[in-house]
């Protein structure tokens, strides 16, 4: 475990170095911008750095450049690399000592998301657990939390670096809290995902 969280490191200051390299090489092409619009002679900076066939290359990139290529991309925006690759798994749990509608709760959010795998948490502590979603694959953590038997909180983290959202719930109506329910709905049965 501790070879898999250096190689992570690893990737996520690989990434960050990516970076840094893209964010000078877009301040860099903003440089030649100016000076080309302007007419100015290039900034000794850049003449240092570069000799004038690298800018003319520059000017080449530029105009092929469309807004949304100009601004520097970070790992963050990123969250679709695998896609396609690897399905996203998925851990739902909640708090510790969860009351019975609770449970109710997290097992019908396990019938709604594909990849799902519904933990006990038990006695389990925050820090474990996701040690433990890091260790098995796991790439989102879902953590949901109540009041007085009412789910209140989903938080969604996705692993291993984040970001995490923190949503509230309100007004939670469970399935066989439904008025009419259809006559074969069993509750282990997932419902038809074409609907939502």
């Amino acid at each position: 475990m501790l070879r898999r969280t250096a190689r992570l490191r690893k990737e996520y200051l690989f990434r960050k170095s990516l970076e840094e390299k893209e964010r000078q090489l877009a301040e860099r092409k903003q440089q030649v911008k100016e000076t080309l619009e302007t007419g100015k002679p290039l900034p000794t900076n850049l003449r240092a750095a570069a000799a004038a066939a690298a800018a003319a290359r520059l000017a080449q990139v530029l105009d092929l450049d469309d807004p949304q290529t100009l601004a520097p991309k970070t790992h963050v925006d990123d969250e679709y690399a695998y896609a396609g690759v690897e399905d996203p798994s998925i851990a739902l749990t909640t708090s510790r000592s969860p009351s019975s509608r609770l449970q109710q709760f997290v097992k019908e959010l396990n019938l709604l998301l594909p990849n799902c795998r519904r933990i006990n948490r038990g006695t389990i502590v925050l820090d474990e657990l996701l040690q433990l979603c890091r260790s098995s694959g796991i790439t989102d953590l879902l953590l949901v939390h109540e009041h007085r038997g009412q789910p209140t909180r989903l938080i969604v983290s996705h692993l291993p670096h984040g970001p995490t959202a923190h949503f509230t719930l309100s007004g939670v109506c469970l399935r066989h809290d439904l008025p009419e329910r259809a006559p074969n709905m069993s509750q282990d049965k997932n419902p038809r995902r074409d609907c939502l």
